[in-house]
């Protein structure tokens, strides 16, 4: 396997790279975390930011003002990012992958006109799933339709992430006289288009990323603004949406598993019992509660950087990324069901403390989304377990695909 670098030909400094985005999250972004989550507040502050920095633009080449760097990168990126502010980092993958997904299916034109103005601030999400069919967040029943130069967009999305406050959605239905369920079609489109609804997001924790329905009620889309070919819908979906989409996904909950556990060890070793004086720390079992999460977090890390590099590996040789679907949606499962046990070891560790509103209560709620985001781990399971036993996954047509 031949060594990532970045687009000057120079191997990137991980640990110089992850020192740089770890000093903005303790400036900027772990200080506004409470207050986001108190009053459900868009991290747009945040969001800036990362823009100035250029971290919003981590995988765009430098010619389109972008940092040139890898997935590596991004994933150190999500995961410190996460460490300060979940809400924070979930939209900045949903923004990282949409730019991305036009990066690899985009044309010039729309690099230019999408890309480019990233670096002064502007935002990107993803829009695909459908109330409709609930967490097979990849099928839908929308269909656009043609009027001359555009297409018309009727369609009740839901779960999308920065809804109402995204500059740009990549958004995914059926192309217009679609006679398949594989027949489907991605679109750029301007959020300040007319017809776009965003509902209100209320939730029990992640609060800040407004992850709400939105609705496209006729919203005409200039044919220059689809991506990549009509009906290459699903060759996006597996191999520019979801691979760039799962490693972040996965990298924000080890990142609220780190989280976590740095807090929940901070409080034991400093919080005293006067009555025997003995610090929490000096009880076994709560050692080794502790010591279970820590060896949760060292599993995920060298897998992390593992996938990294070969979605690194398979980009530079032009191959599908869809080859690492299933490996992905594992380190998806394993990340976020690490964040959950991290998040009820600290509320353990810190009794009724832990329990009051506070760092430790935040990031029980937070950790909980990774449970439920697409896919599931119920639906990811699934899918891995029809693999192995050599079964179809029946993402589009029951009894195969």
């Amino acid at each position: 396997m031949s060594v990532t670098v970045d687009s000057s030909g120079v191997q990137p400094n991980y640990e110089a790279l992850r020192k740089e985005i770890r000093s903005i999250v303790e400036k900027v972004i772990k200080p506004n975390a409470d207050v986001i989550d108190r009053d459900g507040i868009f991290p747009k502050q945040n969001l800036q930011v990362l823009a100035e920095t250029g971290w919003n633009g981590v995988l765009i080449p430098e010619q389109w003002d972008g940092r040139g760097l890898d997935h590596v990168a991004f994933a150190i990126a999500a995961e410190e990012i996460a460490k300060g502010c979940p809400s924070t980092s979930l939209v900045y993958v949903m923004h990282v992958g949409a730019a991305q997904t036009i990066l690899l299916y985009g044309n010039g034109d729309q690099k230019e006109r999408w890309l480019k103005p990233i670096r002064q601030g502007l935002i990107g999400t993803y829009s695909t799933s459908e109330k409709a069919t609930g967490g097979h967040w990849w099928f839908n029943l929308s269909e656009a339709s043609r009027d001359g130069e555009y297409y018309i967009l009727n369609a009740e999305k839901s779960f999308t992430t920065s809804s109402g406050q995204a500059d740009f959605y990549v958004v995914q239905t059926r192309s217009p006289g679609a006679q398949a369920p594989t027949d489907v079609s991605f679109f750029i489109v301007d959020g300040k288009l007319p017809g776009i609804k965003p509902g209100v997001w209320e939730a029990l924790g992640v609060r800040g990323n407004h992850s709400g329905p939105i609705t496209y009620e006729g919203v005409r889309v200039h044919q220059r603004d689809k991506l990549g070919k009509e009906g290459q819908g699903r060759e996006i979906l597996e191999s520019g949406v979801s691979p760039i989409y799962l490693i972040g996904l996965g990298s924000t909950w080890l990142g609220v598993a780190e989280a976590a556990l740095e807090a929940a060890t901070s409080y034991v070793k400093r919080t005293i019992h006067r009555d025997f004086n003995k610090r929490l720390a000096d009880y076994q079992v709560i050692r080794q509660q502790l010591a279970e999460v820590k060896i949760l977090i060292d599993s995920l890390k060298p897998w992390q950087y593992s996938l990294a590099k070969q979605l690194d590996e398979l980009q530079a040789q032009g191959k599908p990324q869809v080859e690492l679907l299933l490996p992905l949606v594992e380190f998806k499962i394993h990340a976020s069901e690490a964040a959950n046990k991290a998040a009820q070891t600290a509320l353990d560790v810190t009794g009724g403390y832990g329990y009051k509103r506070g760092v430790f209560e935040r990031l029980f709620r937070d950790a909980r989304a990774g449970i439920a985001m697409g896919p599931s781990n119920n639906i990811a399971r699934e899918w891995i377990g029809k693999a192995l036993v050599g079964l179809p996954l029946e993402l589009w047509y029951e009894g195969g695909d």
